[in-house]
């Protein structure tokens, strides 16, 4: 099993389980205004440890669009199959003022998600 550092906490989190979950399950209200379909970039965080190498185009085109492409990566586009520590969580429920995080993510990565190598979508 993968393990999560996010907020100062560790926790084993199940392979295959979206990034945006696992920080759920962390205790963390992370934004997920789009229902998870990588089209608001409200669950956005930066890396400490373990950013992934590969990246959905949905993700990608999202990030390159915002201008936030090498600052964040989109949790709602990642799933845990390593062991990930997150630096920051930029958009929570208190940090925002919002009266919830989102609508609920589905399990699946959505749209259908192919991983592509990060090297290969910039070239």
């Amino acid at each position: 099993m993968p393990t999560l550092t996010v907020d100062g906490k560790s926790m084993e989190v199940d392979a295959g389980k979206r990034l945006v979950q696992a920080i759920e399950d962390a205790g963390v209200e992370i934004g997920h205004r789009c229902g998870g379909f990588a089209r608001c970039t409200t669950c956005r965080v930066a890396f400490s440890e373990g950013e992934p190498a590969t990246m959905t185009r949905a993700e990608y085109e999202k990030l390159t669009e915002r201008d936030l492409f090498g600052q964040y990566r989109l949790s709602c586009q990642i799933v845990c199959d390593h062991d990930m520590s997150i630096g920051e969580v930029a958009m929570t429920k208190s940090n925002q003022g919002w009266t919830d995080t989102g609508p609920a993510v589905e399990a699946a990565v959505t749209p259908e998600a192919t991983f592509v190598p990060i090297d290969e979508l910039t070239a």
